[in-house]
C-alpha cells in the first residue's frame, strides 16, 4: 500500500495517510454497501477503544484511591481524605508533564478539530495524533477524579479514526462527514450501552441532519460499538424500573405535562448557568496570571477540597453516584444535601474544565440534571402544595431533568429522549421527557444560542452553531470566483481621453486607480458618455463620475459576504483589492456570477443531503 500526502486547509493537513488499494476503493466509494461495511467496522474498532478507555481511566482511579476493582469513584463512601485531596492536584502535575512533554517535541500549539467543526468546516478531516492527544488529557484528567466525562475523548478518537479511514479511500464529502458521525455514534451507543442514542447523537451533533442516505450506516455503526463494548466492559444500566409505580402513582394526563415542562425550563437555565460558569472560572484564572501549567494544579487542589466538603459524589463523571440516586428511586437525600451537592458538583465541573483539564460536560449534566430533577420533586411541594397531586415520582423527575440538563448543555432533544427511552424502556415517562427537553433546547436557542460545544467555538472567533456543513462557504472565497483579467484606467485622465478610449459599447464599467495604482472607484461609461451630453460648455470632472470609492472586495472573502457587500452597496460589480492598505486592484467580481456561483453550490450541498447522485 503506497504512501502518499494529501494536503488541505483543515488542521490534518499533509498527513501521511495509508491509501487503501484501488479496487476497494472505488467498491466503497462506488456502493452504498461499501460504505456499510466501512461503517460496521468503525463501530467495532469503536466499540474496543471505548473499553479500553474505561478500563485505562478505571485502573488509574483505582490506583490512585485505592478502590476495590470496579468501584466508582463517585460511589465510594469510605475514601482517604488525603487521596481526595491530593489525587486531583496530582492529575494536574501529570497533565502539566505531558504539556511539557508535547513542546519538548515541538508539536504546534494549536487547538484540535472536534468532529462538530471537523464537518461543519473541514468535510470531516480530522488529524488523529491531535485526538490522540486529547484521548491522553482526558484519561489524565477523568482518571485522577477531577469532575470531567470521559465522553470527548471517546468520540474524539473514534471519529478521528473513522476520518482517517474515509481520507484513506478517498470518499467523496458527504460521505466523510458521514463517516465522522458513524465513530461518534459508536463511540457515545459504546459508553452508554444505547444504540439509539448513539445514532441521535451523530445525527443531531456530528452530521447536523437526518436522511435516509445516512440512516443505514450510522445505526449500523452504532449497533456495533454497543455490542462489542458490552462484550468487553461490564455495563449495569443506569436505571431499572421493575414496577410501574417505580415512575408514576396515577395514570398519566396532559396536566402530567405541567410539571415537566416547568422543570424543562428550569432546567435550561441552570445550564445557560454552567455554561457561563465555565467562562467565568477561565477569565479568574487568567486574571491571576497564573502559569497556565500551573492552573490544573490549582484547580485540582479546589476539586478535592469541594469534595471534601461536600461529598465524594462530585468526583470524576459521576456514573457512580448516578446510579446511586436512581436507584434510590430519587429519595437518596434530603433537600439540603441535595442543594449543595448540585452546588458542589457544578462549580467542580467548571474549575475541572476551567482550569485547563480535558474533558467534557456531558454526564456531568446528566448527573446534575438528575439532582435537579430530584430537588424539584422535593421542593416543589414545599413552594406549591398542589404538586403533591400530580402524578410522578421522585425518580421520574430525576430522569426528566437528567435529559433536560444535559440537552440544555450538550444539545440533541432526540438524542436526549432516546437516552431516557433506552435507560428507562418506559414509553410514558419519554412522552413527558420528550416536552421537557423540547422546552429545555428551545429556551437555551433562544435566549443563549449555543450548546456548550458552539460556546467554546464561539469564544474562539468561530462562528459555528452546528455540524452543518459551511465549510464549502469558506472555500468558494472572492479569490476563486473574481475575474483576473481586469483592465484599469488612471483617474488622473480627462473625461474626454477616457471616453475615446471607452466607446459606448465597449465593457459598460471601468476600474479607476489613481498615480500610485491604488484603487480610485469605479466609473461606469454609459453614464460617463451621458456626462458629457447633458454639460454645455466645460467637461466635467472624471472622478466626479467615480462609484464606490470604498466599496471593494478582497480575494479572502468567502462568497457569502461577497453577496452581503453586493447588497449593501447596491452594485451589480465590485473591485477585488490586494489588501485594503496597499488597495491593488487584483481583479473584478459580478454579483450575477457570485449568485449562480452560490446557488449552484447550494445545490449541490442539498442533493448531497438527500444521498442524489451529485
Amino acid at each position: 500500500m503506497p504512501l502518499r500526502n494529501r494536503s488541505s486547509s483543515s488542521p490534518a493537513a499533509r498527513q501521511v495517510l495509508v491509501q487503501a488499494p484501488g479496487r476497494l476503493r472505488a467498491l466503497v466509494r462506488g456502493s452504498e454497501i461499501g460504505l456499510i461495511v466501512l461503517a460496521g467496522l468503525i463501530g467495532c474498532a469503536s466499540g474496543l477503544s471505548v473499553a479500553a478507555m474505561n478500563r485505562a481511566t478505571q485502573a488509574m482511579r483505582e490506583v490512585l484511591y485505592g478502590l476495590p476493582p470496579g468501584m466508582r469513584l463517585s460511589a465510594a463512601t469510605d475514601l482517604s481524605p488525603l487521596a481526595i485531596l491530593l489525587a486531583p492536584a496530582f492529575g494536574g502535575v501529570l497533565l502539566a508533564l505531558f504539556t511539557l512533554a508535547l513542546r519538548w517535541r515541538r508539536r504546534p500549539r494549536r487547538a484540535p478539530v472536534d468532529p462538530i467543526e471537523a464537518n461543519a468546516l473541514h468535510g470531516g478531516r480530522m488529524s488523529l495524533s491531535d485526538s490522540t492527544v486529547v484521548v491522553i488529557q482526558n484519561t489524565i484528567s477523568n482518571g485522577s477524579g477531577v469532575s470531567v466525562g470521559m465522553e470527548a475523548a471517546y468520540t474524539q478518537f473514534c471519529a478521528g479514526v473513522a476520518s482517517r479511514l474515509g481520507l484513506s479511500f478517498e470518499l467523496r464529502r458527504a460521505d466523510q462527514r458521514t463517516l465522522v458521525g458513524c465513530g461518534a455514534a459508536a463511540a457515545i451507543a459504546a459508553a452508554f450501552g444505547a444504540p439509539l442514542t448513539g445514532a441521535f447523537y451523530a445525527f443531531e451533533l456530528i452530521i447536523g441532519t437526518y436522511s435516509i442516505a445516512t440512516l443505514t450506516p450510522v445505526v449500523v455503526a452504532a449497533l456495533c460499538g454497543s455490542v462489542v463494548a458490552r462484550a468487553l466492559v461490564a455495563q449495569t444500566s443506569l436505571v431499572t424500573v421493575d414496577r410501574a409505580d417505580a415512575i408514576t402513582t396515577t395514570v398519566l394526563t396532559t396536566l402530567d405535562t405541567v410539571p415537566s415542562l416547568t422543570l424543562g425550563l428550569l432546567c435550561a437555565g441552570l445550564g445557560i448557568l454552567i455554561m457561563r460558569g465555565v467562562t467565568l472560572v477561565e477569565a479568574g484564572f487568567r486574571i491571576t496570571r497564573l502559569p497556565a501549567l500551573c492552573a490544573p494544579v490549582v484547580g485540582g487542589l479546589c476539586v478535592g477540597g469541594l469534595a471534601l466538603l461536600a461529598s465524594p459524589q462530585v468526583l470524576s463523571g459521576g456514573h457512580g453516584a448516578l446510579h446511586l440516586h436512581l436507584e434510590a428511586h430519587g429519595n437518596a437525600l434530603g433537600l439540603s444535601a441535595l442543594i449543595v451537592l448540585f452546588v458542589a458538583k457544578a462549580i467542580a465541573s467548571a474549575i475541572s474544565i476551567g482550569s485547563g483539564f480535558r474533558g467534557g460536560l456531558f454526564f456531568a449534566s446528566l448527573f446534575l440534571g438528575a439532582v435537579a430533577g430530584e430537588i424539584f420533586a422535593v421542593g416543589m411541594p414545599l413552594i406549591l402544595p398542589g404538586m403533591v397531586n400530580f402524578g410522578l415520582t421522585p425518580l421520574a423527575y430525576a430522569v426528566i431533568g437528567m435529559s433536560s440538563l444535559s440537552v440544555a448543555v450538550i444539545g440533541g432533544p432526540l438524542t436526549m429522549t432516546f437516552l431516557a427511552l433506552e435507560l428507562t424502556g418506559s414509553f410514558p415517562i419519554t412522552g413527558l421527557v420528550l416536552v421537557a427537553v423540547i422546552a429545555s433546547s428551545l429556551t437555551v436557542r433562544k435566549t443563549f444560542g449555543y450548546s456548550f460545544a458552539t460556546w467554546r467555538f464561539h469564544l474562539r472567533g468561530e462562528s459555528i452553531r452546528s455540524a452543518h456543513d459551511v465549510g464549502w462557504i469558506r472555500t468558494l472565497t472572492v479569490g476563486r470566483l473574481m475575474r483576473r483579467e481586469v483592465s484599469t484606467a488612471s483617474i488622473d485622465q480627462s473625461l474626454a481621453s477616457f471616453l475615446r478610449k471607452h466607446p459606448l459599447g465597449s465593457p459598460s464599467r471601468v476600474v479607476m486607480v489613481d498615480g500610485d495604482g491604488r484603487y480610485a472607484g469605479i466609473v461606469l461609461v454609459p453614464e460617463a458618455h451621458a456626462a458629457l451630453l447633458e454639460t454645455e460648455g466645460a467637461s466635467p470632472d472624471l472622478a466626479s463620475l467615480l462609484r464606490h470609492r470604498d466599496d471593494v472586495l478582497t480575494a479572502e472573502m468567502n462568497a457569502k459576504a461577497a453577496t452581503a457587500a453586493f447588497d449593501r452597496t447596491e452594485s451589480e460589480a465590485l473591485a477585488v483589492v490586494e489588501d485594503l492598505k496597499t488597495r491593488k486592484v487584483i481583479g473584478l467580481l459580478t454579483e450575477s456570477h457570485t449568485l449562480k456561483r452560490y446557488s449552484e453550490e447550494l445545490d449541490r450541498q442539498r442533493r448531497a443531503v438527500l444521498g442524489e447522485a451529485t
